[in-house]
């Protein structure tokens, strides 16, 4: 039977995964953690799994459950919804358990449907045209490509007038800080960002309310009319989400997807639905999630307790080589792909339809528009270990 293991060098390799450089390429910390053990525990007590069963198992089994809000008392909160920050997050779909995220889901995935989505294919083409126009030449591809696409796309789909979406990157990576950590100075950053998100839609959906238009602020506004168990904080809240969610994923698997098909030149991109599910599993934008266990259950062949806090590296389990053969080569072709770069269970990504359609719209416009795109200085990636992406990255077009 295996063991959970916590020894000098898994503490090193789990330290290293908390600073820029193992969080630019953790890969081989992750492949090494995985030889360790299926199970480890951090310096903080809690449960690391990499391998893709375990990490799949920990994102679709119900016995385990997102932290509860009430219990951010216990970690020196008691006052949180005294936080717009943390009202915002912990009041949406991302966070909360079953009923509330059961009754959410449902009402907000009924405003966020498939027909809504494949109806912005033509926008998205148009889009991607135009912001194809603009790169000519030298252009970070991070500024210049990869965040106003799908920044436009989730606010056209939203109703956010497009004179207003590009503030909302600095606010956005403000809020998104407490993903990492939750601290005094984080929160310093992070509340005022939020406050600003909020009340920015607060003022849209009551536009929306006199005056309805064709976008998903006014499905959610009218889901709330439907059913009056959706509440002000709720639609604002996952308006929030959907917003941020929307972009942050989307800008951060274009700009790693790109930055891959540099690093293996050559490749065709072929059938761009498998193309770009090798993209996500190759280079994940979302790098782990964090559960807590309810009920005593199995994990790696280790029992597992009641109360246990687990941290799953869905990075680390995309690149299991018991699930995906030779794992550190990126193969557009690879067949019998499924990557858990979207999470999995009730809490799989609602936008995922969408941040794919984005991508395979936007790589094979790519490829074909600039066949000598390159790389043209040195890319700065973004300081965090939840979501991997880059800042800024430099291309060249000719």
């Amino acid at each position: 039977m295996a063991e959970i293991v916590q020894n000098a060098e898994v503490l090193e390799l789990l330290d290293e995964l908390t600073v820029m450089t193992g969080r630019a390429d953790p890969y081989p910390r992750y492949a090494r953690l995985r030889e360790i053990s299926p199970v480890v525990r951090a310096e903080d007590g809690a449960l690391v799994v990499t391998g893709y069963a375990d990490c799949t198992t920990v994102v679709r089994d119900p016995r385990f459950a997102h932290l509860p809000a009430d219990m951010l008392a216990f970690i020196g909160l008691p006052d949180w919804r005294d936080h717009p920050a943390l009202l915002q997050l912990f009041t949406s779909l991302l966070t909360l358990n079953p009923p509330d995220h059961t009754r959410l889901r449902r009402l907000v995935g009924s405003a966020f449907t498939a027909r809504r989505v494949q109806a912005l294919r033509p926008a998205i083409e148009r889009m991607v045209a135009e912001l194809c126009d603009g790169m000519d030449g030298d252009a970070d591809f991070v500024d210049a490509f990869a965040f106003p696409l799908p920044v436009g796309v989730i606010g056209e789909l939203l109703g956010v007038p497009a004179a207003d979406r590009a503030q909302f990157q600095t606010l956005v990576r403000d809020w998104t800080q407490i993903l990492e950590v939750i601290t005094p100075e984080v929160l310093r950053t992070a509340d005022p960002a939020a406050a600003t998100i909020r009340a920015y839609l607060a003022d849209l959906v009551e536009q929306r309310r006199r005056e309805p238009a064709d976008d998903l602020l006014t499905a959610l506004v009218q889901a709330q009319a439907a059913d009056d168990r959706l509440t002000d904080d709720e639609v604002l809240s996952n308006a929030a989400l959907l917003f941020a969610a929307g972009f942050e994923t989307t800008t951060n698997l274009l700009a790693n997807g790109l930055s891959a098909l540099f690093a293996h030149p050559g490749q065709a991109f072929g059938d761009p639905e498998r193309a770009v599910e090798e993209l996500l599993r190759y280079d994940s934008p979302v790098q782990i999630a964090t559960r807590v266990v309810t009920e005593p259950v199995e994990l790696g062949g280790v029992p597992v307790e009641a109360g246990e806090r687990v941290v799953a590296y869905l990075g680390a389990g995309n690149r299991d080589p018991r699930r995906f053969p030779d794992p550190d080569a990126l193969r557009l072709d690879r067949p019998d792909n499924a990557p858990l770069s979207f999470g999995g269970g009730i809490h799989y990504c609602l936008g995922a339809p969408l941040a794919r359609l984005e991508a395979q719209i936007a790589f094979p416009a790519l490829l074909a528009r600039f066949p000598s795109l390159a790389p043209a200085g040195r890319p700065e990636r973004r300081d965090s270990l939840s979501l991997k992406g880059f800042t800024s990255l430099p291309v060249r077009t000719r």
